[in-house]
């Protein structure tokens, strides 16, 4: 193990100790702890797929419920939004310990989506909340299941997910995100969902949530392709520690915003 894994290793096991501590058991607590989280959250996991999303923005949505005198595009609104309602969802699905089952899976994508979808969509048919009935393909690796295999695939994908030991959190979320994205499961939103769900796995085996930050959004990619490519899920566990440690360690934060 070189030095600056070594560096990372500890401030990463620094960061689950601190996290543990807090003890956190109800909908309050975790709200509480993830005050400052929830925005940077929903601005990188949105800005990564729409750049015309701003941390500016985001912040307005989530504290005062609008952006004063916004020109662009009503969509991105839209997103935004979205992703302050998920962030909702997730609170008040811990504090009811809901299962990730299909009918969560179809929720949160339901909840990041609405309203979002353009007509060349909505005409072929694609619905927030459902699975995709079109083909559509991603990466360098032209990866994801045809439409008449994508019910099977989560199925499978949630059962092993389910059954998975408690203890093994980043491995669990790690394995649950790489794999989602490779099924590709909706015509829009895995991206946006796949964070969502990742992170509620995370909490739901009491490990902090990560911020997957825009400016290390190569590195995630590669993570991807990684798995999709040669099913090689170390990069992703080493990628989301990393993340961990970003999201939760001020002085290693190199937070980049767009005004």
């Amino acid at each position: 193990m070189s030095n600056e894994a070594r560096v990372i290793d500890a401030a990463y096991k620094s960061v689950l100790a601190e996290w543990a501590a807090r003890g956190i058991a109800d909908r309050d607590q975790l709200a509480a702890a993830l005050v400052d989280y929830r925005v940077r959250f929903a601005y990188h996991s949105g800005t990564i797929e729409n750049p015309a999303i701003t941390y500016h923005d985001t912040r307005d949505v989530f504290e005062d419920g609008r952006v004063v005198g916004f020109t662009g595009d009503p969509r991105t609104l839209f997103e935004i939004q979205n992703l302050k309602e998920c962030h909702e969802v997730i609170l008040d699905s811990f504090a009811s310990q809901r299962v990730v089952d299909e009918s969560f899976v179809l929720d949160v994508h339901r909840t990041l989506t609405q309203g979002t979808y353009d007509e060349r969509r909505w005409v072929a048919g694609e619905r927030p909340g459902t699975y995709k009935v079109g083909d559509y393909v991603v990466g360098t690796g032209d990866v994801g299941a045809t439409p008449d295999q994508v019910r099977a695939e989560m199925a499978t994908l949630l059962a092993e997910v389910s059954k998975a030991p408690v203890g093994n959190a980043l491995t669990v979320a790690a394995y649950f995100h790489a794999a989602f994205e490779n099924i590709h499961p909706f015509s829009d939103g895995n991206g946006r969902c796949g964070r969502e769900l990742m992170n509620y796995l995370l909490l739901m085996r009491n490990h902090p949530p990560v911020v997957v930050f825009e400016n290390d959004r190569r590195a995630y990619f590669g993570a991807l392709e990684a798995w999709d490519a040669e099913r090689d899920l170390e990069p992703m566990k080493a990628f989301l520690k990393v993340e961990a440690v970003r999201t939760w360690r001020l002085e290693a934060r190199v937070f980049c915003t767009r005004r």
